[in-house]
């Protein structure tokens, strides 16, 4: 059932008491994931992607080298209403898994948005790391050619941590090229407006989303989690997000930043929520139920949506709990009673989100 605005509507629990719950909960969701093994990143894109002709190829050079984003223009052709679609853990090095499995794009252009599809940053949570990602000096070794997450590549496994590529031999910088390098491309070479933008994503992208909104307020009065993962610093978070991101790339969370350091802390939503309500930043935030519908089948890649889910939740609710304690009333909650970890929940939360997200950017 969806929250109204700052409030969910679903439960009064007093927030002490869920918050307790809230921790057996992801404790127990660690203890039930991380057994099911090599695929706590989520669900892999399916083999050929749905490229949309609308789009263009937009390229901007950055301190990772030159990086693509997929451009679609408003249907009034207007430069004011932009906002930028995040990836999840396995995000690929061609088309964006926004384009590959979902239309929510064509949707978002009649609302005459503008939309930045970002292509790349597996599992970067489109974040500045503090190196490149290696184990015992192997990341510049492997691929010749340095590709890294392109339709051939399925991008499992500690084994390719070894290839060579951006995050690998070259330091992940997404925060960086997301709010100056791409920012002021679009700026300058499409007239696309700087300011008072939208920015929503999926798993890692819904924490980055937010992320990026509570640093860069200018740039983002809109944000969106769909399946986030708010409450990193929660016991056993760490190293389940250590298990995902060797599983989708081979990516070692020890070169994005310290355990419980400031950099670590500064990428947790829980920590930066007073941020996000000082500034006033619109949000819609979601999670399914972990429990699906009748049309996703019963097989081992549902049962470990639902784990991801549940996770997902956890870490949901753990946020909304801590934005309760704080007096925020700036987040729209939507906890819908059925849900997975896949990508026909997240765009029909897109089409939910739409009426709301027009309304409060450009």
């Amino acid at each position: 059932m969806r929250g109204v605005i700052g409030r969910d509507v679903r439960t009064e629990r007093p927030a002490r008491r869920l918050g307790d719950r809230l921790k057996r909960t992801v404790l127990l969701s660690l203890a039930a994931l991380l057994p099911v093994g090599a695929s706590v990143a989520g669900p892999a894109a399916p083999a050929s992607a749905q490229f949309d002709p609308n789009a263009m190829d937009f390229w901007v050079d950055s301190e990772m080298g030159p990086i693509k984003s997929r451009v679609f223009r408003a249907a009034d052709g207007n430069t004011g209403r932009v906002v930028y679609a995040l990836d999840g853990m396995r995000a690929r090095d061609d088309l964006s898994g926004w384009e590959i499995d979902t239309d929510v794009a064509r949707e978002l252009t009649k609302w005459n948005i503008n939309v930045v599809m970002p292509v790349g940053g597996r599992s970067s949570f489109y974040a500045d790391w503090n190196a490149p990602s290696d184990f015992f000096g192997l990341g510049s070794s492997g691929s010749a050619s340095g590709a890294t997450g392109s339709a051939a590549d399925s991008g499992s496994g500690l084994a390719s941590g070894s290839a060579a590529g951006v995050g690998r031999t070259t330091t992940y910088k997404w925060e960086t090229f997301l709010t100056r390098e791409l920012r002021w491309a679009l700026r300058d070479r499409l007239g696309f407006n700087p300011n008072g933008n939208g920015v929503f994503g999926l798993s890692m992208g819904g924490s980055a989303a937010l992320a990026l909104a509570a640093y860069h307020p200018d740039q983002f009065r809109y944000a969106g989690s769909y399946s986030g993962y708010l409450n990193v610093s929660a016991p056993g978070m760490r190293e389940a997000l250590r298990v995902a991101m060797l599983d989708a790339g081979g990516f070692n969370i020890d070169a994005m930043a310290p355990p419980w350091s400031p950099q670590w802390l500064r990428m947790d939503p829980f920590v930066f929520a007073p941020m996000l309500r000082n500034h006033n930043t619109r949000l819609w935030v979601s999670a399914g139920s972990g429990i699906p519908a009748a049309t996703d089948g019963l097989d081992f890649n549902t049962v470990n949506a639902m784990g991801l889910e549940a996770l997902a939740l956890a870490n949901t609710r753990a946020f909304q709990v801590r934005m309760a304690s704080l007096g925020a009333s700036n987040a729209t909650y939507d906890f819908p009673a059925v849900g997975v970890h896949n990508w026909r929940y997240w765009a029909t939360e897109v089409y939910r989100m739409i009426p709301d997200m027009s309304a409060n950017i450009g």
